[in-house]
């Protein structure tokens, strides 16, 4: 979107609705809205593509703001899969996986398919814990747990990076009975090989592709049908063409319905609707698996029928009676110090100033603990803004912004101002 092009006509991004179009550090600014302001200063169209809008773009169409092209039918006629709903519930789960969920998968992989395995999270267990005395293996510099590598015998966690070989015993009891909990893409591959033997299972995650490549290469061994199960994260998911893909199965299809950020559910629904556009490409007929403890849930519902309006109508309505994007505007200014309390006092003095300066229409909430207080060894806070009137909001911020920098001085604090976010935790 920087690229000083010397005639655009038309500027397009595909998968509209990924969050990875926001910067998220340093100089803060969503591409997707930077191209629409682009292309309206250089009077140029711009086309946001996607099979999973964003709910924000949704609205800019109902209110008549973006005008709506509907391609309902898949390239090469083939048709939609069917997904079903796995009730996980009364089941035996061996890492993950269910009898039910295997005996779909044999059935598939011994008519010569493909089957893709999607779970988002790596690693082999999310967490090491002592038996004996309720010891877990924590990050130094994060409120998170560290995750278990198993191959490669460590700790690790997700967040900074910080790395440290799997102990024998517990550094508090010293006992010797350590378990492993909860399962990542490392154990789903030991399990998957088990549970097949006889079957090639590829395993795409970070920690498989890491080298300059590597992805290259295994994508190129799963179209060339070396590997009959491909397993990973949402590496896999979005945009890849497999045609002798016939099952996709998400392990986990709860994960995100009860996340803590606001936009959890309509991202698990968007990855979701992704993973099973893998499956059914070419001329053999798809089919997805949902592995589930709330079958009956109204968004997973909405999903098995393909009907992506209906799911969104839904979140659409939760918005609208919480007040929240892409009814409301919201702007983050968040902070953090190496010092304990430091971060939450600096943004009660922002708060204190925007609130004797208030706008009309403005709510000041906070501040507040980050979801992960401690990250990288820092500590960190937010205080958030929100109106459903964009230009009383901008004001709200005029009127606060020249007192930031002084604050900051004074609490020994870095500060950043997200206008728009796309994560309020």
């Amino acid at each position: 979107m920087f690229v000083p092009l010397r005639a655009p006509g038309v500027l397009i991004l595909d998968e509209e609705h990924d969050p990875s179009y926001k910067q998220q550090s340093g100089f803060l600014y969503h591409a997707r809205d930077l191209a629409i302001m682009r292309a309206r200063g250089l009077d140029v169209p711009v086309i946001l593509g996607s099979a999973t809008p964003s709910l924000e773009t949704l609205h800019n169409v109902s209110r008549g703001r973006y005008r709506d092209y509907s391609l309902p039918d898949r390239t090469g006629g083939s048709v939609l899969p069917a997904i079903q709903i796995l009730d996980m519930r009364r089941q035996h789960v061996e890492h993950g996986l269910t009898r039910p969920l295997i005996e779909t998968m044999a059935r598939h992989l011994d008519a010569g398919h493909q089957v893709l395995v999607f779970l988002n999270r790596r690693g082999f267990a999310t967490s090491l814990v002592c038996h004996d005395c309720g010891w877990m293996a924590s990050c130094r510099h994060c409120d998170s747990r560290l995750v278990l590598h198993r191959r490669r015998h460590e700790l690790r966690c997700h967040y900074c990076g910080y790395r440290q070989p799997v102990m024998e015993h517990c550094p508090d009891c010293q006992g010797a009975r350590l378990r492993s909990l909860g399962f990542g893409t490392e154990r789903l591959e030991e399990a998957l090989t088990t549970a097949f033997p006889d079957i090639e299972v590829i395993r795409v995650d970070r920690d498989t592709t890491r080298k300059k490549g590597a992805l290259d290469e295994v994508l190129g061994n799963v179209r060339d049908d070396h590997a009959q199960i491909l397993l990973g994260t949402q590496l896999l998911a979005k945009g890849h063409d497999f045609p002798n893909v016939t099952l996709a199965v998400v392990v986990n299809g709860d994960q995100g319905l009860y996340g803590v950020d606001f936009r959890s559910s309509e991202r698990m629904g968007q990855m979701i609707l992704q993973v099973a556009g893998r499956a059914g490409r070419a001329e053999h007929p798809g089919e997805v698996v949902l592995q589930s403890y709330h079958p009956d849930h109204p968004l997973l519902t909405c999903l098995q029928r393909h009907v992506y309006a209906a799911f969104v109508e839904q979140i659409l309505a939760e918005r609208r009676e919480t007040g929240l994007p892409p009814f409301s505007s919201l702007a983050l200014i968040r902070a953090d110090s190496a010092r304990p309390g430091q971060s939450q006092r600096f943004l009660a003095a922002v708060a204190a100033q925007a609130r004797a300066t208030e706008v009309a229409g403005v709510e000041v909430l906070g501040p507040v603990a980050a979801a992960m207080e401690r990250r990288v060894g820092r500590h960190h806070a937010q205080l958030l803004f929100q109106s459903e009137d964009r230009a009383g909001l901008h004001l709200q911020l005029n009127r606060v912004v020249p007192v930031l920098e002084p604050l900051a001085a004074k609490y020994g604090v870095h500060w950043s101002m997200d206008v728009d976010p796309i994560e309020v935790c």
